[in-house]
């Protein structure tokens, strides 16, 4: 039995060794001996030969490990605790921050609105901090900025939950035109943000500083530290003279920070927001009304747009929308929707290019469409003109399946003018006027001058006639105002332009 067992523990190791596939050498560990070179050196040695390392065995040196952090092995419950596990920004403790965070924590029915909105939109904030390597109390920002609406609007036009100025909103890239505001869009706004941090933080390499500049803008930060440094005074953020705006700006996000960071010491109850992206986009590949994509999602058409704010008008264009948001769980049944879609036409709009200056009812007669919902439609003050080039939306024609296209989705604006309303007035021709003369004097043309007064468009006027002219409403009340005044109306009856007028 003994020799049975010799024998198969020999046939064993036979096998593994035959197991070598010819050509595959294994790489060598590193201070190990290598057979060839060995046996080069050591004449009496072949290279086929197993060599072992000479002499006793030796202790492994010391060696200092680097300091890594461990990274929980517990996801964090909610995003909220995510949030706190990213705080990195140095905390602000003064007054206004006492003060801010009574003023929170005394309106609790304030604090759930707000974080009931920021809901939509937080994880993906959170994860795009994340990625950069920027600290998560900046996803707290749009909570003093706009308090989390996408729709917000300021009184000096800035937009969207990030609050951009149309100018600075150009500068990083998004788009406003007459079919979408990317200040609102979530995701552009929010790349453009970070970009717009990540930049002032570069600048002033302090991030109270940073704060202080998105909200003052660079310039004005850089002027108050230059200031304050040619004073030999400090150009710390707490030191610097600012207008009280800016001055509470950081102590508003330290005093939320607050709150998140321990709400129970506040008596702040913070919902629920699970640690899972609430949105994922999905591609436009065709012009489809507002309406029929939230239906098609199977989202309330309110849920709908509040996750794309951006969209300024009841149709998605393809060429100009890249993609829309839906909830995670509706954008699969958005897709199988979409492919079953048998109800004709996906967009009742489409885009139209005034070939020339109208008014609204020419232009509403020219598209099919009635002066109310033209003006409603696309947002036109009453006594406007539309200049010509300006896009309009205006309803599809049955039957065109032909999308927007792409430079009209992109440059679309509506531009436009005060309509000139006029009125007929009558003026004494002084001596020598003729249609021409008057025409120049008042601005207008010689042949409108000629067909209100029935005559030639060389004709002369007698000295005293009455001339009937259509001037515009403005010009009327000048003239009025003129003859009422002594020196102007001595001007008037020599034929001149009265250069005074009467201060009523």
């Amino acid at each position: 039995m003994k020799t049975f067992f010799r024998a198969a523990a020999l046939a064993a190791c036979v096998w593994l060794v035959g197991c070598a596939a010819p050509g595959l050498t294994p790489s060598p560990l590193e201070g190990a001996i290598d057979p060839a070179a060995q046996a080069d050196a050591t004449p009496n040695v072949q290279a086929g030969d197993l060599i072992y390392p000479s002499g006793g065995l030796k202790p492994l040196a010391n060696t200092q490990l680097g300091s890594q952090y461990v990274q929980a092995l517990q996801p964090p419950v909610d995003l909220w605790e995510r949030i706190r596990r990213g705080f990195a920004m140095p905390d602000l403790d003064n007054n206004l921050v006492r003060e801010r965070e009574l003023w929170y924590s005394s309106r609790p029915d304030y604090v759930a609105r707000m974080t009931e909105r920021g809901n939509k939109y937080l994880f993906y904030i959170v994860e795009e901090l994340e990625r950069r390597g920027m600290p998560s109390e900046l996803a707290l920002l749009p909570f003093i900025e706009s308090a989390f609406n996408p729709q917000a609007v300021s009184t000096a036009k800035a937009a969207g939950m990030w609050q951009f100025m149309p100018a600075t909103g150009r500068q990083f890239e998004l788009k406003q035109n007459l079919f979408r505001d990317d200040r609102r869009d979530v995701i552009e706004s929010t790349r453009a943000a970070l970009d717009y941090m990540q930049k002032l933080y570069g600048m002033f390499g302090d991030w109270h500083l940073a704060l202080a500049a998105y909200n003052w803008g660079e310039g004005s930060v850089k002027r108050a530290m230059d200031k304050a440094a040619r004073s030999g005074q400090s150009t710390a953020y707490t030191d610097l003279p600012m207008p009280m705006e800016t001055r509470m700006y950081v102590p508003k996000l330290q005093a939320v920070k607050n709150l998140v960071a321990n709400p129970e010491a506040f008596r702040v109850t913070l919902p629920v927001i699970n640690n899972h992206p609430y949105f994922q986009s999905v591609e436009v590949d065709r012009d489809i009304d507002v309406a029929l994509a939230a239906q098609l999602a199977e989202v309330p058409l309110e849920d709908f747009k509040a996750l794309n704010p951006s969209f300024n008008k009841p149709v998605l264009l393809a060429s100009g929308t890249a993609q829309m948001l839906l909830p995670w769980d509706n954008a699969e049944r958005y897709q199988a929707n979409l492919e079953a879609y048998t109800g004709g036409q996906l967009a009742s709009w489409t885009a139209w290019v005034a070939p020339a200056t109208l008014n609204l009812a020419a232009a509403a007669k020219r598209v099919g469409m009635t002066e109310a919902e033209l003006r409603a439609v696309n947002n036109i003050p009453p006594r406007m003109l539309i200049k010509a080039g300006s896009t309009l939306l205006v309803r599809r024609a049955a039957g065109l399946n032909v999308d927007v296209a792409e430079h009209i989705a992109d440059n679309g604006q509506l531009s436009l003018a005060p309509e000139v309303v006029l009125r007929r007035t009558t003026v004494k021709a002084g001596r020598k006027d003729t249609v021409a003369s008057l025409a120049k004097r008042f601005a207008v043309s010689a042949a409108s001058v000629a067909q209100w007064n029935k005559v030639s468009t060389s004709a002369s006027f007698k000295t005293g006639q009455a001339v009937v002219l259509y001037l515009p409403a403005r010009a009327t009340v000048r003239k009025a105002k003129a003859r009422r005044n002594p020196v102007a109306r001595q001007q008037l009856a020599k034929g001149k332009k009265p250069t005074r007028l009467a201060k009523n």
